[in-house]
Order: structure tokens, then C-alpha cells, then sequence
């Protein structure tokens, strides 16, 4: 009795000092149309990539010394030839990626669902440039590598199940056949597979029920590689589908990876999203929970398989960041890694004059699906609450050329307001939006002569709200529209709000452009 009463004090005292050193955090740790997370360890240092579909340069790389701050650091994918997205939409281009380190080698295995399927880059300095792609034999998608022995596996889902088979990691080639390996639980849409090894088990851990509000992360185990693999008999280890969770603004939680810290304590991340009204326009982003181990040796996520926007956990050292900056200015000549091209662009369209971004104009707009690229540089809307502001001179235009900012989901639905030449060599500044089959002009205003305007919109979780000026300083409201138009539950797809600057000119021989002397965004 007093041995047993010694051990409980012993463990009391642990979990208090625990709680005294807990710093917690807010989740998500990565915000925005960040989804499909994968992590991976080196020393003391995290890598974490994340899904990118349409958007170009592909796979946002981040890294991290404590889990719970992420810097993004590039790209994987920064080339055409590694990134060829033809006439890519919202639901195609770059899947689920995974990212792996192995005797130096840093590989990063994914879908390129408009091009040649499965394919691996890899490079020993993650800050540099990646390799061409090395593709991969096995189909489906999802693809995962774990290595062990001097030997590499690969695991996807070529169909209703998650396949196993030994490969080359440099050159492709496929060196065992394919074997189912585990089914699921029975959810649809077995994906996500990855493979662990922790004290004498083999782990798969895959996600089901597809990516929405029936997401459910499970988890199987086995003694060989090549199974059979029984699964926890506690599965979904990881879901929000359940009551526990219905009131919880998180949902659709799933397609998660796992990772040992330095200090041996074991974290998941996983993708999800925040609802608000039963709507969400942010997409997917990156969510962290700590886990343990329980008596049976099965992983249990923050105690009860769920996770909080605030995660009163203990933590590693937190080691923060330099805040980022409000303003994108365009003096140095070049754009930070949170900016991106809608499919493959033509750079010959994006160049600097006088501490300014030119956007030449082209005929290709962002109504249009096709293999061409429109003059379109974004970023992510990562808050709900935010407000984002451009200043930009169109010049040289005829009537119908245009330039602005777009409030984008897809190409069938976003927001633009933008300044617009007209006959009689004035301009106006408009407020328009696509929905689907409604193309509308909402409001507009004739500006004054040679203008340079200032175009604002004001994020809320109800309306984005639009305004101009011509100063600077005294803003006119132009008009508001309701967030749900644009949210995945209404247009469908796989990705998030992005927030960028546009031109597009009427007709072929328009040699119209667009300086624009910053960007800012800031969360309110």
C-alpha cells in the first residue's frame, strides 16, 4: 500500500510539474489552405510539407524547432519540369505529400493527378533545390515511404486498400509486387497511409470516411511489414464526427502523420478545418496534438481523440518567431514564399520597375480553366478576421482592360475589385463576382483622372466588405458580399481563399500593365 501510494505522489508530481512548465498553444499551428500534412524529424529540427493542388511553385515546406511555430522555407516544387499542371483545377494538380529523411537525404513523395501520378523528389539541403521527379510505378494516391535495413517501402491506395511494395528510391523502379496490406475499418475512402516501427510493431496509420466532416484517422498493426495487420480495437483514434466533438468549431479532421520529439514525448499533426455556420472558406490547415502511448501500446491523440483551438498541454521549449510583417513591398525585386501562381505562369508577365510589381495584362482571366496561366500572384487568406490592401496604376489601357484584387476560391467563384478603363480614356473602379453560372457587377465608380487607387477589403466571418481611395486615407465603401458564396460547402473543391493582384486585358494586342506599390495583410 505504501509503495503504491509512493508511486501515485511520484506521478502526481510529475504531471504538476508538467503542468507549471506547460506553455500550451493555439491551434491551428499553420493557418490557412495549408492541408495533407506531413512531418518528419532531423536532430532537433521539424520539416513539414502540406498539399498545394493548382497553385505553383508546389508543396509549401515549413520548418520548425518546437512544433508549435512554423517558418516557411520554399518549395519543393520550384520548376516547371517538376511541376507541369496542364489546365490543373481546384479538385487536381498536387496531393497529399510525405516528407522522410534517410541517411542524409531528405525525400518528398506525392500526386501529381494531372500529370504521371505517384512521383518522389528528394535533395540534402531542404533550403535548396529538389531533384526531378522520380516516378513510381504503383498507382493511387497518398504515397508514403518508410525506411528500414537498407531497404525502402512504398505505401498508396491503387484501390479500395492500402498497398505495400518495395522500390528504389533514386530511380522508381519497383522492386516487389504490390500487396494489400489493410483494408480499414470500412470507412470509404481508405488514404493517407503511413508506417511507423515502435518497440517490436509495425504501425499503419491511414485516414477514412473522405475529407469532410466524416474524417476519421485509424490506425493498424502488425509484427511483419507485410502484415496482416489487426486494427485498435479503440479505431477512429483521431475523428470529430463523433458527439464529443459536434459542438467543437474544428471539423473534418483527419489524414494525419506522427512524429517523436527530441525528448521522446510523440505529437500528430493532421488537417481540418474551422467552421463557422457550417461553412468554411479558409480550406484545410495544419492542426497539432500531443499523444500517448496507453497499456496495450496503442497511440491515444490528446486523451480522448479530439483537438482544441486552445491546447492547455504541456509543450517543447516554445521558441517564437519574428512576428511577419503587414506589408509585402516590392524594393527588393523579388516575393516571399507565401506567394504563389495559379497553374504554371509565364514570368515574363511579373517583373519590377521603380520599386514596384508590373503585372503585364493578358487575355487569359480568372473566370477561364484552361492550360494557360492569367496574371495572378496570391496568397492565403489565413484568418477569418483580416483586412488586405493594394495600391496600383493601370497604364497604357484600352477600353476593358482591367486590374485589381481578387478575393479567389476557384474559377468559378471569387470576388474582384479592380479599376477598369473605359471609352472615353476615364476609369472606373468596379466590384464584381463570379458564382458559378452569375456573373454580376455589384457596384462601380468613375475615379478621377490618372489615378493611382488604393483597393481594400475587410474580412469577417459573415462578409467580405470592399472599399476604395484615391488618397490613401478616406476609404468609400464599394459593397460587401457573403462569405458562404465562396466556401467549400457551396462551390465544392479541395482548397481555400487566396488573396492576390490580377490583370487581364480585352484583346490580344493590348499592351496594358499594372504597377502595384505593395500589399499588405493583416489579421484583425
Amino acid at each position: 500500500m505504501v509503495r503504491q501510494f509512493m508511486l501515485c505522489f511520484v506521478l502526481l508530481v510529475g504531471l504538476v510539474c508538467l503542468a507549471q512548465n506547460s506553455q500550451g498553444y493555439q491551434n491551428p499551428v499553420i493557418p490557412g489552405f495549408h492541408p495533407d500534412p506531413s512531418i518528419c524529424r532531423v536532430g532537433d529540427d521539424y520539416y513539414l510539407v502540406t498539399s498545394s493542388f493548382q497553385y505553383f511553385p508546389g508543396v509549401p515546406l515549413f520548418h520548425s524547432r518546437d512544433l508549435v511555430h512554423w517558418e516557411q522555407i520554399g518549395h519543393c516544387l520550384t520548376r516547371q519540369s517538376q511541376l507541369p499542371l496542364h489546365d490543373a483545377n481546384s479538385t487536381e494538380g498536387i496531393y497529399a505529400p510525405t516528407i522522410r529523411y534517410h541517411e542524409g537525404t531528405f525525400y518528398m513523395t506525392t500526386t501529381n493527378v494531372s500529370d504521371k501520378g505517384n512521383f518522389i523528389v528528394y535533395a540534402t539541403n531542404p533550403y535548396g533545390e529538389w531533384s526531378e521527379p522520380v516516378w513510381l510505378e504503383q498507382g493511387g494516391i497518398d504515397p508514403s515511404l518508410y525506411f528500414e535495413d537498407g531497404k525502402c517501402y512504398l505505401v498508396s491506395n491503387p484501390s479500395d486498400g492500402i498497398y505495400l511494395c518495395e522500390i528504389n528510391p533514386k530511380t522508381g523502379e519497383q522492386l516487389t509486387e504490390s500487396r494489400c496490406i489493410w483494408n480499414g475499418t470500412g470507412g470509404r475512402y481508405p488514404e493517407g497511409p503511413h508506417i511507423y516501427k515502435k518497440d517490436g510493431w509495425y504501425y499503419l496509420l491511414i485516414s477514412e470516411g473522405g475529407t469532410e466532416y466524416g474524417h476519421k484517422v485509424t490506425i493498424a498493426r502488425s509484427r511483419s511489414i507485410y502484415g496482416p495487420y489487426a486494427g485498435n480495437p479503440a479505431n477512429p483514434i483521431l475523428t470529430h464526427i463523433n458527439q464529443n466533438a459536434q459542438s467543437n468549431p474544428i471539423q473534418g479532421v483527419g489524414h494525419a502523420d506522427l512524429v517523436e520529439a527530441a525528448d521522446g514525448s510523440w505529437w500528430v499533426v493532421c488537417l481540418a478545418f474551422r467552421n463557422y455556420n457550417f461553412h468554411h472558406n479558409l480550406g484545410r490547415e495544419v492542426f497539432l496534438a500531443p499523444v500517448c502511448w496507453d497499456k496495450n501500446a496503442w497511440p491515444v491523440i490528446n486523451g480522448n481523440g479530439t483537438i482544441d483551438i486552445e491546447m492547455n498541454v504541456p509543450t517543447l521549449p516554445q521558441q517564437p518567431q519574428a512576428e511577419t510583417t503587414v506589408r509585402t513591398a516590392f524594393e527588393s525585386g523579388r516575393l516571399g514564399n507565401e506567394w504563389v501562381y495559379l497553374r504554371n505562369p509565364r514570368m515574363e508577365n511579373y517583373s519590377f520597375h521603380n520599386g514596384k510589381l508590373r503585372l503585364q495584362a493578358t487575355t487569359v482571366d480568372l473566370d477561364q480553366k484552361s492550360d494557360e496561366s492569367p496574371t495572378f500572384v496570391c496568397r492565403r487568406q489565413e484568418h477569418y478576421d483580416f483586412t488586405a490592401t493594394t495600391s496600383l496604376r493601370l497604364e497604357d489601357a484600352h477600353e476593358g482592360d482591367l486590374a485589381g484584387l481578387s478575393v479567389y476560391m476557384q474559377e468559378t467563384s471569387h470576388y474582384d475589385m479592380y479599376v477598369r478603363q473605359l471609352a472615353d480614356g476615364k476609369q472606373a473602379v468596379v466590384l464584381r463576382y463570379r458564382l458559378h453560372s452569375i456573373d454580376h457587377v455589384e457596384a462601380e465608380a468613375v475615379l478621377p483622372k490618372n489615378a493611382e487607387v488604393q483597393l481594400h477589403v475587410r474580412g469577417d466571418r459573415d462578409y467580405y466588405t470592399f472599399s476604395y481611395s484615391t488618397d490613401g486615407e478616406m476609404f468609400t465603401e464599394l459593397g460587401k458580399v457573403d462569405c458562404r458564396y465562396i466556401s467549400s460547402e457551396t462551390v465544392g473543391g479541395f482548397t481555400g481563399v487566396m488573396l492576390g493582384m490580377y490583370a487581364v486585358s480585352a484583346f490580344n494586342s493590348s499592351c496594358a500593365y499594372a504597377d502595384f506599390s505593395y500589399f499588405d495583410y493583416e489579421e484583425n
